[in-house]
């Protein structure tokens, strides 16, 4: 059976990485069965980053290649229906949410306000990991900050980076449905799997005052929460 490899859950989500989630939610939603391993350590996945699968003995990293062997592998129809203009949209709103994906990172890890909570949260949860390991976490982390850009703003630009891409999936994601109708695609899995990281979580940053003042955002990501939980 094929096995996600991905980092532990915490507040209630599958896993407290967007990407992760991501992958996690397109399995749920398209039934292909799966074993869940959660791991701390990615030195062993492919380029040292998670989320990774194993199926038949094949290792795939990178949260948008394995969605694409899935799709090509299991002859799985999520998008099948999809235009060429919605599948330009999707990979327009895919490239978003991995400038997204650093601002979420760096309300967590660098910004002194909010870090405690996470920090607090994750050992509350996860016994194996102590506050010298977060630390220790958040130091690599500051540095990744620093090279991608990100780590040398001051928080209020930061933020707004963040808030701008909030604002497009908020115009974007309709009252009702997902984004491209009654059902939902492989684009609403990416969605989630970075909105449920922020909604979910009790840390009133600026992405989460904003998420909650949204209700086609909260709507949308508690319709595919309850569809891939349990």
């Amino acid at each position: 059976m094929l096995t996600l490899y991905s980092y532990p859950e915490l507040f209630g989500v599958a896993d407290n990485n967007g990407y992760g989630l991501k992958v996690f939610a397109f399995l749920k939603l398209t039934g292909v069965p799966f074993v869940h391993e959660h791991i701390f350590d990615a030195s062993a996945a492919p380029r040292g980053q998670l989320p990774y699968i194993v199926d038949d003995g094949e290792t795939i990293g990178d949260s948008e290649t394995i969605i694409a062997h899935l799709i090509r592998n299991y002859r799985l129809t999520i998008d099948a229906a999809l235009s060429p203009a919605e599948r330009m949209t999707d990979h327009l709103v895919t490239r978003m949410l991995d400038d997204l994906y650093w601002v979420m990172s760096y309300s967590r890890w660098k910004d002194e306000r909010y870090f405690p909570a996470f920090r607090d949260g994750f050992m509350a949860q996860h016994s194996r990991v102590d506050a010298a390991g977060l630390d220790k976490a958040r130091e690599y982390n500051g540095q990744r900050y620093y090279f991608q850009g990100i780590g040398r703003y001051a928080p209020d630009a930061a933020y707004a980076r963040g808030l701008a891409d909030l604002k497009v999936l908020a115009d974007l994601i309709p009252a009702k449905g997902y984004v491209h109708g009654a059902k939902p695609t492989s684009i609403d899995a990416g969605i989630y799997g970075f909105i449920a990281n922020i909604h979910f979580f009790p840390i009133e940053t600026p992405l989460k005052a904003f998420v909650t003042a949204h209700s086609n955002l909260v709507r949308h990501c508690e319709d595919i929460h309850a569809a891939v939980s349990g």
